[in-house]
C-alpha cells in the first residue's frame, strides 16, 4: 500500500458526499495504491450510515472505524494510524475546508526528500477573532517553545512518511504536536501553502477553550521531547537552583549576624531558606526516581534510545 488517507469524522453527514467526490477525483489521477480510513468519532447524525454505504460500494479503498462514543480528534487519528497500511500517511479533515486536490502537492514535496510536509492555511477562511487570532498566537508559542518553526500547527492536512510516526502515542489534543515528535526523531520537515475553504455545512467543533488545552499540552510535549530520556536535567536542575538560592539566603543571614548582630532564626528569610533547601532536595530525589523509571521503561520494552534513518550492508535479526 503506497498511501493511506486518514479522516476523522464527527457529525459531517452533509460534507461526506462532497469529500468522497473530491478524494476520488484526486486519487484517480495518482498512479498509487491507496486506501482511505474514516474514523467515526461517535457521530450523532447520519455520518456512519453514509460511511457504511460507501464502504460497501468500494471495499477496495474505503475502510471505516466507528467509536462507541466521542473520544476526540486525537484518538480518531491514533485509531486511523493503528489500522493504516500505507507507507505514506495523509491526514485530512472531513469538513471540506481542507482541499483533497492539494494532496499531490504534498506528495511531490515528500519526493524531494522530506519526511513530513505540513499544510499552511495562509488565507484561512475562519472567524478572525475566535479562530484565526488565537491560532496565530498558539502557533508562535509552540514554535518558540519547541524550536520547530511552523506557521500552522492546527492544519490537519499533512503528509508523513510512516517511520516518523512510530515510537510515540497520541493523547489529549496532541495530534497537532506530531511535527514536534517527528522532529525529535530527526524528521526532515517543511511547510507548503494549501487551500482553505469556508465551511459550507455543519458547525465547527472547536472554540476558544481549545487554546487553553493546547497550552497545557505544550507543557507535556516540551517535557517529553526535552527531558523524557534525562529527567534528572529538569528535576535536578530545578532542585540545584533552589538549593543555591537557599545557600545564598543563609550566607546573607550569617553575614548579617556576624557584622550587624541581627538574629538568624528570627528572620522570615531563615524559614524561606530552609523551605527552598527542602524543596530542592526533594526535587533532586524525584529526578533520581524518574531516572530509574526511564531506565526501567526502555530496558523492559527493549526500546532503543536512538532512531536509525538508513542501514547499509546490515541485516536485521
Amino acid at each position: 500500500m503506497n498511501l493511506s488517507l486518514i479522516v476523522p469524522v464527527y457529525n459531517e453527514e452533509e460534507n461526506l458526499p462532497l469529500l468522497f467526490d473530491a478524494v476520488y477525483q484526486t486519487m484517480n489521477l495518482l498512479a498509487k495504491t491507496w486506501e482511505i480510513i474514516f474514523v467515526d468519532d461517535g457521530s450523532r447524525d447520519g455520518s456512519l450510515s453514509i460511511l457504511t454505504e460507501c464502504a460497501e460500494k468500494d471495499a477496495e479503498h474505503v475502510r471505516v472505524i466507528s467509536f462507541r462514543r466521542n473520544f476526540g480528534q486525537t484518538a480518531a487519528i491514533a485509531a486511523g494510524l493503528d489500522h493504516s497500511q500505507g507507507d505514506i500517511i495523509v491526514l485530512l479533515d472531513a469538513d471540506m475546508q481542507n482541499d483533497p486536490a492539494d494532496i499531490p502537492m504534498l506528495l511531490n514535496k515528500l519526493d524531494e526528500g522530506y519526511d513530513l510536509v505540513s499544510g499552511w492555511r495562509k488565507n484561512r477562511k475562519d472567524d478572525a477573532l475566535t479562530r484565526n487570532f488565537p491560532s496565530m498566537l498558539a502557533n508562535k508559542l509552540i514554535s518558540r517553545v519547541t524550536g520547530v518553526e511552523l506557521h500552522d500547527y492546527g492544519c490537519t492536512l499533512k503528509a508523513y512518511r510512516r517511520p516518523v510516526l512510530e515510537g510515540f502515542r497520541l493523547y489529549g489534543e496532541m495530534h497537532r504536536f506530531i511535527p514536534v515528535f517527528a522532529s525529535s526523531v530527526g524528521a526532515r520537515i517543511t511547510e507548503v501553502v494549501v487551500n482553505h475553504h469556508p465551511r459550507r455545512f455543519g458547525k465547527t467543533k472547536y472554540g476558544l477553550e481549545r487554546t487553553v488545552k493546547v497550552i497545557l499540552d505544550l507543557f507535556t510535549v516540551k517535557f517529553l521531547v526535552s527531558f523524557s530520556s534525562k529527567p534528572i536535567y529538569l528535576f535536578g536542575g530545578t532542585g540545584l537552583g533552589l538549593m543555591v538560592i537557599s545557600a545564598l539566603l543563609m550566607a546573607y543571614l550569617f553575614f548579617r549576624r556576624i557584622f550587624f548582630l541581627v538574629g538568624v532564626t528570627g528572620s522570615p528569610l531563615f524559614q524561606t531558606s530552609m523551605m527552598f533547601f527542602i524543596l530542592g532536595f526533594q526535587s533532586m530525589l524525584m529526578g533520581l526516581i524518574a531516572e530509574l523509571l526511564v531506565r526501567t521503561y526502555h530496558e523492559s520494552q527493549r526500546k532503543p534510545t536512538y532512531t536509525v534513518r538508513t542501514k547499509l550492508n546490515i541485516e536485521d535479526d
